[in-house]
């Protein structure tokens, strides 16, 4: 007797894996600028008080 191999029906994978690809690419986006963000501003910050100017002797 032969076995039969089972095939499994996955119709919601692909909608599981758009979905886990625009999770990503928000999440990442998120990081980006909550992460990137402040850094940029308190450089920003920083130079406007002549923090990077060197001192005058």
């Amino acid at each position: 007797m032969k076995k039969r191999k089972s095939k499994r029906v996955q119709p919601k994978s692909n909608k599981i894996n758009k979905e886990l690809g625009q999770t990503k690419n928000s999440a990442k986006l998120v990081l980006f600028v909550f992460g990137i963000g402040p850094i940029v501003g308190i450089i920003i910050f920083l130079y406007t008080k002549g923090f990077f100017n060197p001192p005058n002797l």
